[in-house]
């Protein structure tokens, strides 16, 4: 276990989360947001070569969130990540043959051939094998990947965690030795898109075994900003970091929300084909809204779009009265786009259209993705939200 990581989990002071979406491509929207923070860290603190590894001490991700937490726990930049999704997009997006479409629409092997070699040139190992280890010693932060067990059916939120009871070195199963860029590409399995991940425990040993993995995004935490704040402060990860809105900040990252009502719809048209095609985004959205409540009623928010009519933004005014019964445990801000046609507008962004930055394989429009990231950033992203933390 990397020295780096331990001593960043020790060390005394307040702590940083970083939190990103799942989304597909549509995870080029967040890295345009973290490319803001990044360039104003950077001026604040005078390093013109800060990376964000440098002020957070914890990234966890889900699906494409589980990629840019990867790569910013290795060390690399912005600038390193938004060439990796342009550059790349469209080969993590190769269309499979004919006869495979039948169970998925997408080929693995691009995506698992990019993940391999790019973690491995950012982690310092250079292209070829072995390949880095979730356990590696180059990886400067905690991390959490978001990931669902088909097997055990059970989402399986795996960390470099050192004191966690899966990590320990003696066990012929310990995590800290699987591949990093599996465990990446096991949490961007997403179902009908990529075909499952089977990652093998125990790999050699008499007690070898494999589970069958698939996106993250599938559990209830494709938001995983509060499964972030459970592992860092709920005893059983032995993470134990103190609590407060001067101790602890979680910065969650969205990949653009669109609400997709439907007006016309009548009772007649909810058949299975309606349920099959409609039901898992449903069930996603409203447990991503609800992470994303709960934070705000435990943490003390400082931006984030209303939640809804009634609650609103439930964000938290200097001298203000608490929003709930009991002390803030945090600090938290939620940066995600509103990506409807009323949200691009007010973005200034009326040539977009709608459609083409609501949807995770749309390569095609990888300009357009940038753009509504850059506008947001622009407008809403700023170091003000981030106090006393900076």
């Amino acid at each position: 276990m990397s020295k780096t990581v331990m001593d960043r989990m020790a060390s005394p002071g307040p702590k940083k989360i970083l939190a990103c979406d799942g989304g597909g491509i549509l995870g080029l929207m967040s890295v345009e947001l973290l490319a803001k923070l990044e360039a104003d860290l950077r001026l604040a603190r005078d390093e013109p070569t800060l990376v964000l590894s440098d002020f957070f001490d914890f990234f966890c991700g889900t699906s494409t969130g589980a990629i840019i937490a990867t790569c910013l726990s290795a060390g690399m930049s912005i600038d390193g990540i938004r060439a990796f999704y342009v550059g790349s997009g469209k080969d993590m997006f190769d269309r499979a043959s004919v006869f495979k479409r039948l169970r998925y629409n997408y080929n693995d092997e691009p995506l698992a051939e990019k993940l391999r070699h790019e973690l491995n040139r950012a982690l310092g190992r250079g292209d070829a094998a072995p390949y880095a280890s979730l356990g590696d010693d180059n990886l400067r932060t905690l991390l959490m990947l978001v990931m669902r067990n088909h097997t055990t059916d059970s989402p399986w939120p795996v960390s470099n965690n050192p004191h966690a009871r899966y990590n320990q070195l003696d066990r012929a199963d310990c995590n800290l030795k699987l591949p990093l860029w599996q465990l990446v590409r096991a949490s961007t399995a997403a179902p009908t898109f990529f075909p499952p991940e089977v990652v093998v425990l125990g790999a050699g040993t008499d007690k070898e075994y494999s589970f069958i993995f698939v996106d993250g995004g599938v559990t209830t935490y494709n938001n995983p900003a509060f499964l972030a704040f459970q592992m860092a402060t709920a005893a059983p990860y032995r993470v134990n970091w103190k609590t407060g809105v001067d101790q602890l900040l979680i910065v969650s990252i969205g990949t653009g929300s669109a609400a997709r009502a439907q007006p016309d719809l009548q009772a007649a048209d909810l058949n299975l084909l309606h349920y099959a095609k409609n039901v898992p985004s449903a069930l996603m959205n409203a447990a991503a809204a609800g992470w994303d409540m709960a934070c705000r009623t435990l943490g003390a928010c400082r931006f984030g779009a209303p939640i809804d009519r009634e609650v609103g933004a439930m964000m938290m005014v200097e001298g203000a009265p608490s929003n709930w019964t009991a002390n803030k445990l945090f600090t938290y801000v939620r940066y995600d786009p509103d990506v409807t046609r009323t949200g691009l507008d007010e973005l200034g962004l009326a040539s977009i259209s709608a459609e083409n930055v609501q949807v995770m394989d749309s390569v095609e429009f990888i300009p357009d993705i940038q753009a509504v990231g850059k506008a947001y950033a622009a407008r809403h992203v700023t170091l003000d939200h981030l106090r006393p933390f900076v």
